[in-house]
């Protein structure tokens, strides 16, 4: 499994993460949760290092499992959470203050909640799980942010940038406040190359890519037949006719890349793509199968794509939003 650094922190990440969104369990369906725990077990034994999970993945379950895992087998990744917004709504919407979403207190709250549910006594990485870059001036997340360092509670700070909307954070990494952030970044939505990623470089601010395989649209399973658990979150994202846009969209990028012979899955090719960018410190797919596991993890050892085949791909962004 081949390392990088994750930014100013100085850390030496797995550039295969772990995203446990799955691992709550709420929202996702079709998995038993032994499975999903043995799929998270098998990936700490092949290397994986790092882990981003969310007070809000089924309140605290997700950031409970990981603690109970890390416990039974001795394993020490790098454990990010995420502080929910106090309205729940995703993504946070403009003209929203930041009293209703992340008001002092409730930041210093949820990150002591999280900490008990990791059974941990210092966060390795807090994110806001949304932002709206009308907040900027405001100082009580700033506070936050400094109060919990210097607590000793929080050693790293991030934040996880509203789905499509690279840009909006941008004002929010000048600051120097924030370590990390989190981005939609996959074949598809290619967006935070054109001025996330510089800057980050730039700052030397660690990037997470999330949403890889575009909720499982870039595996190449998903047809106008493929039917979901109405419970399940995917149900409401591949809704109306976008079974059938997602079906024409991967065959006509899998027959770009046919002639290019990689003898690999789709999903495999969208990993790749996302390790391919220097920006991108780890990418963070769920994983809760170990099928899954041993398949994104081999990734790693395939490395970046061939120049050739990232033109391709770039001829393949499509702009989108099944969020909204």
């Amino acid at each position: 499994m081949h390392r990088r650094t994750l930014g100013r922190t100085g850390w030496q990440i797995s550039e295969i993460g772990y995203g446990a969104w799955g691992l709550g369990g709420n929202q996702w369906r079709g998995h038993a949760e032994d499975d999903a725990l043995a799929a998270l077990r098998r990936a700490l034994e092949l290397g994986l290092n790092f882990i981003d999970t969310a007070l809000a993945y089924n309140e605290g379950h997700s950031e409970q499992l990981i603690a109970q895992t890390l416990k039974e087998t001795g394993a020490t990744p790098y454990v990010a959470t995420k502080v929910p917004p106090k309205n729940r709504i995703w993504p946070a919407q403009p003209g929203i203050g930041l009293d209703d979403v992340f008001p002092y207190d409730y930041v210093v709250e949820c990150t002591e909640t999280s900490l008990r549910n990791l059974g941990v006594e210092t966060i390795d990485l807090q994110q806001f799980h949304v932002w709206n870059p009308e907040w900027i001036a405001r100082d009580e997340w700033k506070k936050a942010i400094e109060d919990l360092k210097k607590a000793g509670k929080v050693r790293f700070w991030g934040i996880s940038i509203n789905d499509h909307q690279p840009d909006s954070a941008l004002e929010a990494c000048r600051t120097g406040l924030i370590d990390t952030v989190q981005v939609i970044y996959n074949i598809f939505d290619q967006t935070p190359e054109k001025n996330l990623y510089p800057l980050c470089q730039e700052l030397n601010i660690g990037v997470l890519a999330r949403v890889p395989l575009d909720e499982g649209a870039l595996t190449g399973a998903i047809t106008p037949e493929t039917e979901f658990d109405p419970a399940e979150f995917r149900a409401w994202y591949f809704r109306g006719n976008h079974k059938q846009l997602v079906y024409d969209k991967v065959n006509s990028l899998r027959a770009d890349l046919e002639p290019a012979g990689l003898n690999e899955t789709l999903a495999e090719t969208a990993l790749r793509f996302c390790i391919s960018h220097p920006a991108v410190s780890t990418v963070i797919p769920g994983m809760r199968k170990i099928r899954n596991v041993e398949q994104n993890m081999a990734v790693s050892e395939k490395g970046v794509l061939p120049a050739p085949v990232l033109e391709i791909l770039r001829r393949h962004a499509w702009e989108k939003n099944f969020y909204s």
